[in-house]
């Protein structure tokens, strides 16, 4: 069983930058396959980005792509996704999952996912 948190939420203008982190305890998440979603008011959660197990490989939801990074510190047990260029658009609670299975790469879908976060708020003022 793996417990993760997330935090670095808040509210900013729109173009300001924001590194949200997701501490895993329970069990190291070294094998796990990491990713990052988010749900807006009245819309289905979506799929944000993702991490390999090894950090090799990272994939991005086309709306993100090129503003966000995800990363992973496995010495920390510890998820990030640095976001910059923020836009309204991207308010939304932010959570942070993991697939216990070892992929080459995430799955964009989120019931491949096995652990979930409590979420953190993101929120961005035009």
């Amino acid at each position: 069983q793996v417990q993760l948190v997330e935090s670095g939420g808040g509210l900013v203008q729109a173009g300001a930058s924001l590194r949200l982190s997701c501490a895993a305890s329970g069990r190291t998440i070294s094998t796990d396959t990491m990713a990052w979603f988010r749900q807006a008011p009245g819309k289905e959660r979506e799929f944000v980005a993702g991490i390999s197990w090894n950090g090799f490989r990272m994939s991005y939801a086309d709306s993100v792509k090129g503003r966000f990074t995800i990363s992973r510190d496995s010495a920390k047990n510890t998820l990030y996704l640095q976001m910059n260029s923020l836009k309204p658009d991207d308010t939304a609670v932010y959570f942070c999952a993991a697939d216990q299975r070892t992929w080459i790469s995430a799955s964009t879908f989120a019931r491949d996912y096995d652990y979930w976060g409590q979420g953190t708020q993101v929120t961005v003022s035009s």
